[in-house]
């Protein structure tokens, strides 16, 4: 682990984020990284077991499910969520002692909170801890990352009997992911990375999270981006519709206002009940998606949860 980063002893003028009470608080270039020790490893989600190294994420996803969460620590679920990085240095040692104690077999999801290869893992390297230590429990996982820097560890989730990989690529159109996925590789390189983590011996399939609504849901474009997943090895292939939860629902709006103001109205239409895009509209796109998943040979799952995954509960996320 690297710690050549100098800790901050004073934060901003104003009120001082809660995460500040008990971290360290390093600057590594655009990010502020707040180390913090967690109490616990695994987290419980509707469907298994969750881990997150990291809360928060570089990738800068506007629609980032999970942005909520950073509010429950004091931070912004904006920008803030894009720049503060919330890492539980201890993560690998927790994780053991949760097997030991709290596992129960089920499969345990690893990047709940925040991409666990985004460019914070560079610095950290907390990921080699768990997936050594999710391999000597016997432990079913998968990874999810759109980050070609799970291929540093390629060897050892190859080595590791229950381990797989998911990789997010909801669209092919780069024009909207350097807007919308400012910091996260484009389609062809996560594509790439789909064939190369197979090739070396890491299932791996593909999430098309979150499908964007009048904008990457046309059936052409559906159908480039199921083609493509299918042409680099994608074991499976599950979508999933745009989700707009409190935190993701404002920032993701307000970058469509920007960017895409004629939609606004149909949005609203969409999504007037909550967080949930409107269930025949869904029920619509999921379908047309596994249809073309089993045109193409891949095995289709129907998702039963959403991407990213569902978040524990309040009173769990204050357990850093």
């Amino acid at each position: 682990m690297r710690w050549d980063a100098p800790a901050l002893l004073a934060g901003p003028p104003g009120p001082r984020p809660r995460i500040e009470r008990t971290s360290v608080t390093r600057v590594h270039g655009a990010l502020t990284c707040y180390e913090v020790q967690a109490r616990s490893a695994l987290e419980r989600t509707a469907d298994g077991w969750a881990i997150s190294p990291y809360r928060g994420c570089a990738q800068a996803c506007r629609y980032c499910a999970v942005r909520r969460a950073h509010r429950y620590l004091g931070l912004d679920a904006g920008a803030g969520f894009d720049s503060q990085i919330v890492v539980r240095t201890n993560i690998a040692r927790r994780l053991r002692a949760d097997l030991a104690a709290r596992w129960d077999g089920e499969p345990i999801s690893v990047g709940a909170a925040g991409d666990c290869y985004q460019g914070a893992e560079d610095i950290y390297r907390l990921m080699p801890g768990v997936v050594s230590a999710l391999r000597e429990a016997g432990a079913p996982f998968t990874v999810h990352t759109k980050s070609t820097l799970i291929l540093r560890d390629a060897d050892l989730l190859a080595a590791s009997p229950g381990a797989g990989a998911v990789v997010s690529i909801a669209f092919v159109d780069d024009r909207i992911r350097r807007t919308v996925e400012p910091g996260a590789p484009s389609a062809q390189k996560r594509l790439e990375l789909v064939a190369e983590l197979n090739e070396r011996g890491v299932p791996c399939g593909v999430a098309m999270a979150p499908i964007l609504p009048l904008l990457t849901d046309s059936p052409d474009q559906l159908a480039a981006t199921v083609r493509r997943a299918a042409d680099a090895g994608a074991v499976s292939l599950t979508p999933h519709v745009l989700r707009l939860p409190p935190g993701a629902r404002e920032w993701y709006l307000s970058w469509l206002g920007d960017h895409h103001p004629a939609l606004a109205a149909r949005y609203g239409e969409l999504y007037g009940r909550g967080p949930e895009a409107d269930p025949g509209y869904v029920r619509g796109i999921t379908g047309q998606v596994l249809q073309l998943a089993a045109r193409y040979g891949m095995s289709p799952t129907r998702p039963e949860q959403p991407l990213p995954l569902a978040l524990p509960s309040h009173r769990q996320l204050t357990l850093i």
